[in-house]
């Protein structure tokens, strides 16, 4: 190896201690290398499975239940199947037919949805919400558990409207990249009801450590966010969240002191 080839492998060696994404892969003639290219297949397997992989419901319930919010309410969505879920996105917003939420008012609500990565809320999702339940029990009523199958985020407004919960937290795993398949992500919508868009939500996304968002720190954000959204009477464009900045003032006047 060349002192220039030697060179440039070290450049991007430490490139890529700083990110998951394939850079500097190398090559082999016109193509990639073998190692590469195998894992690239690897990634792409296991999106696939994270997005197929059916959820464990009856795990998961048996999990969040010792949190101590109350026993999780089991629902699902008008898809009827993984490949229905899929092609429909409309039919994951809405709730069966045959549901219907018991009645739990409640400051903050919670559904764990299986989204496009039901692998995402099984590695996550407990120690999440726990994590959550830690931070706001003190502040707010919170409700019970709510776990949603083949649900897509608005899915959530339903739910907090049959339930009548003042903000929802949607726990719900990403759609799967071919350098992470079991990102967790937290839609917070204040005032929730059908109709909701986008723009009336507020997302905290790539929570999967120790590699993304940890769950202390997702925790905080949603915490000052809930408590934004309630002065403010609203979430979504209109709420951002100001933790970090707080934060970095309280660090800077420590340091000045």
């Amino acid at each position: 190896m060349t002192s220039e080839s030697l060179a440039r492998q070290q450049f991007w060696d430490e490139l890529r201690k700083t990110t998951q994404a394939r850079i500097g892969l190398g090559r082999a003639g016109n193509a990639l290398p073998t190692h590469e290219v195998l894992e690239l297949a690897g990634a792409h397997a296991a999106a696939r499975d994270a997005v197929h992989i059916p959820l464990d419901i009856t795990r998961l319930a048996q999990e969040i239940e010792p949190i101590g919010i109350g026993e999780p309410v089991i629902v699902t969505s008008r898809a009827t199947s993984r490949e229905e879920y899929l092609r429909r996105p409309d039919l994951g917003r809405l709730l069966a037919d045959s549901i219907v939420v018991p009645e739990e008012p409640a400051d903050v609500g919670f559904v764990l949805a299986d989204g496009l990565s039901p692998t995402a809320l099984m590695h996550h999702g407990p120690a999440l919400l726990q994590e959550l339940v830690a931070q706001l029990r003190t502040s707010y009523r919170l409700a019970p558990p709510v776990i949603a199958t083949q649900a897509r985020v608005a899915l959530g407004d339903h739910v907090a409207t049959q339930a009548h919960y003042g903000t929802l937290l949607v726990i719900i795993g990403e759609r799967p990249g071919l350098s992470v398949a079991d990102s967790l992500g937290i839609y917070l919508t204040h005032l929730p009801r059908p109709g909701c868009t986008d723009a009336d939500r507020n997302c905290i996304s790539n929570i999967r450590p120790p590699d993304g968002l940890s769950y202390r720190e997702a925790a905080r954000i949603a915490m000052s966010l809930i408590a934004g959204a309630r002065r403010l009477g609203r979430s979504g464009v209109a709420l951002k969240d100001t933790s970090r900045a707080v934060t970095l003032e309280a660090d800077q006047h420590t340091e000045v002191r």
